[in-house]
């Protein structure tokens, strides 16, 4: 029978909470649900950010020069773990650019929105593992490599997904109010 007995969340189909009326929520139980919401907000910024200071300098694209992607790649490629990427990379450093920038771009505003959660944390955590793979493979100790860092701060939202103030929980109840 639909409609009887409690959710996950231990409220009752009419919404109020199964240890009485008028009593909140406690104080854990908020803290559960909100914990993964600095981690976004975090990445998502950082991930906006470096996609946008990409974007916005022209001599990133270059295939050498200073501080362009080539240059970077070049630098890297014998002592990364995956020199084949690199080279990979190497047929195309403008288009690898641009690819890194846009995927940056887009893992950090579907993280800030919350849109497709688990989605842009893989994609963050994709980028963050390439990045380690080949850019940072060589900071030793590993601890100094920021990369490593971010890939596994990207790990908690691809489990977790984006459960407070995100698209995908407005969607959610949207399709739960639906039915």
């Amino acid at each position: 029978m639909q409609g009887y007995g409690t959710n996950v969340r231990g409220t009752n189909v009419r919404g109020t909470n199964v240890r009485g009326l008028g009593e909140s929520r406690g104080l854990k139980d908020l803290a559960r649900e909100h914990a993964l919401l600095p981690l976004r907000i975090f990445l998502g910024v950082t991930f906006v950010y470096a996609g946008l200071d990409k974007l916005t300098d022209s001599g990133f694209f270059r295939a050498s020069g200073a501080g362009s992607i080539g240059e970077t790649l070049h630098a890297v490629r014998d002592s990364s773990a995956i020199p084949a990427l690199v080279d990979l990379a190497l047929k195309s450093p403008g288009a690898f650019g641009y690819a890194i920038a846009i995927g940056e771009l887009l893992v950090g505003l579907g993280t800030l929105v919350g849109l497709w959660a688990r989605l842009a944390a893989l994609g963050g955590a994709l980028i963050s593992l390439s990045l380690w793979l080949t850019v940072s493979w060589q900071v030793s100790p590993y601890y100094f490599g920021n990369d490593l860092v971010y890939l596994m701060a990207w790990l908690p939202l691809l489990l977790g997904g984006a459960a407070a103030f995100s698209a995908d929980a407005f969607l959610a109840s949207r399709r739960r109010r639906i039915r």
